[in-house]
């Protein structure tokens, strides 16, 4: 996701925190994920965001309405599971969706099935596992291919032509999912057209870029931070100063 944003909107600062005390999000109830989600986007308010996007489809599932409702100033720009181009695109009728068991349960995945599925076999799995395998970087270990080979080969005997990618960790192992479905099969990467919304609402508000030109990046970390500098090239194509938060008894986020 922080890729597509940089390109998108290459001018603005952007203020970075990964939860990795808390991840993976996936098996948490929707509720704990919901308070996280709350505290953090306070915290990035704080260091002066003008918008968030949730760039995490469990999140997004389980707090985007809500984190709009409590913050109705900000503009809060969540993630989908990409169904409706998958839908409208699919010569076989069958669809293969990783995400996690929270993006599954949330009323979100539930409305755009009901939207824009009608006719069109979804088959679904969560990989458990995967998010904790990208975490630390094993992206092409055989212990990463046996859990997408786990969802991805009884799909193939199905017939999918299309796998959306709902989670935002999964695009790290594009090229691994491609090398198992082969070319025939399109996978799909919602992060491009999350960024070209988060891009939109800035030019309909009209704010000139904060720091404009300066591409000033800001990393937050809940969990190692000498871990997570490390990695970072290695994820997301950048580097940096990271700072430790902590989480308070009162789920606040705070420098650690």
């Amino acid at each position: 996701m922080l890729r597509s944003i940089r390109e998108q909107i290459p001018a603005e600062e952007v203020i970075y925190f990964a939860d990795q005390d808390h991840v993976p999000y996936g098996p948490r109830p929707l509720a704990q994920v919901r308070l996280f989600s709350v505290a953090a986007t306070r915290f990035l308010l704080g260091q002066g965001a003008r918008m968030v996007v949730v760039a995490c489809n469990t999140a997004s599932a389980a707090a985007l309405h809500h984190l709009r409702r409590t913050f109705p100033e900000t503009p809060i720009v969540g993630m989908e599971p990409a169904v409706k181009p998958a839908a409208e695109t699919t010569q076989t009728g069958v669809v293969g969706v990783l995400a996690t068991p929270a993006t599954f349960q949330g009323e979100l995945y539930a409305s755009v099935v009901e939207r824009f599925a009608s006719g069109v076999t979804l088959l679904q799995h969560t990989c458990p596992g995967l998010v904790a395998q990208i975490e630390r970087g094993e992206l092409d270990t055989p212990t990463t291919r046996t859990i997408l080979e786990d969802a991805l080969l009884p799909m193939l005997s199905r017939w999918i032509d299309t796998v959306v990618l709902g989670c935002t960790h999964y695009p790290f192992v594009i090229p691994l999912i491609e090398s198992i479905v082969g070319p025939g099969v399109r996978v799909i990467d919602p992060a491009p057209a999350v960024a070209r919304r988060a891009r939109h609402l800035l030019e309909e508000t009209g704010w000139p870029a904060a720091n404009a030109g300066s591409r000033t990046l800001r990393f937050y970390t809940s969990g190692d931070p000498e871990a997570f500098t490390q990695i970072l090239p290695k994820l997301l194509g950048e580097s940096g100063l990271v700072e430790h938060l902590r989480w308070t008894p009162e789920m606040e986020l705070v420098p650690a």
